[in-house]
């Protein structure tokens, strides 16, 4: 199984050059079936244990009704943590965003319970209090999803749009966002995923899911990474206001968020930027546990 989390996923120019156009992509065979049947298990576990929501599917807003939405299970968890910080995973991100590294900004599980209504339209990057558009979401489904369980679905090529981008995922995206596509010549993506099959998006490009009509919950596990260079930008709204002290704790507006860093082909792949404390400490002055540590 760890042999499938760190070997490299060779992508073809083509490849590349359809996640340029069209701001995601489909792969198939990221995974084996070993491999997700066991995180499947252990992110199915962790969920329940993280999940405070009670109420009925039908008793919820257009949100609550898409999902249940668990943040940095890799914190709580050390085997959800293997996954997410696989580097299998980082590389294919940072190839296809042709970047020299990436950082991961946050991951989550999005659980569509049997039952579970539609995602609206939205542009992830709305949330974000990042300066470029140099983002990615990993979206890993931990089983095959038919149509029938709502997956993913993507306007090819629609980060080009701006309308819509000031719309947080609600009703009102769904209907605005919809009504704007609508007149154009993107492609509208429907389709099922494979076993194994993950897709791409970046933080600009309009996606959306349909309801999920089965018994069945459509269990979804996503990495954000985001250009190891990324600067923190003013927010724009309250929501990246939230993600600035939630996710990029310490960093300053027009600063590096630095605080994690993957290196693709490094000795040391997974990084954090020490800063140095600029005074010398007598070890005399340190405590106990301090002087027995160095």
């Amino acid at each position: 199984i760890m042999k499938d989390l760190t070997t490299d996923y060779e992508l073809s120019q083509e490849q590349i050059e359809f996640y340029e156009k069209n701001r995601f992509i489909k792969l198939k065979n990221v995974f084996d079936a070993e491999t997700l049947e066991f995180y499947n298990k252990i992110i199915s576990e962790q969920v329940e244990k993280m999940n405070t929501v009670t109420s009925k599917v039908e008793e919820r807003d257009t949100y609550g009704k898409a999902f249940l939405q668990l943040f940095n299970l890799w914190r709580e968890n050390e085997t959800v943590k293997e996954f997410v910080f696989s580097k299998r995973l980082a590389k294919i991100a940072a190839d296809l965003m042709q970047v020299e590294g990436v950082r991961m900004y946050h991951d989550q599980a999005l659980f569509k319970e049997g039952g579970g209504g539609i995602t609206p339209w939205h542009a992830d990057q709305y949330y974000w209090p990042l300066s470029s558009d140099k983002t990615i979401t990993a979206w890993i489904p931990l089983q095959a999803v038919a149509l029938e369980m709502g997956p993913l679905e993507f306007s090819a090529g629609s980060h080009k749009i701006i309308e819509g981008r000031d719309l947080k995922i609600g009703d009102d995206s769904e209907k605005l966002i919809s009504e704007k596509l609508r007149v154009t010549d993107f492609e509208h993506v429907i389709e099922p995923f494979d076993l194994g099959e993950v897709s791409f998006h970046s933080g600009w490009v309009f996606h959306r899911a349909g309801a999920n009509v089965t018994d069945q919950v459509r269990k979804v596990m996503t990495v954000i990474y985001m250009d190891k260079n990324m600067i923190l930008q003013k927010p724009t709204n309250k929501n990246q206001e939230v993600d600035w002290h939630t996710w990029c704790t310490g960093a300053n507006i027009g600063e590096v968020i630095d605080n994690y860093s993957y290196k693709s082909g490094g000795i040391l792949p997974h990084r954090r930027q020490v800063k140095w404390y600029p005074n010398t400490i007598e070890r005399s002055a340190m405590s106990e546990a301090m002087r027995n540590s160095t």
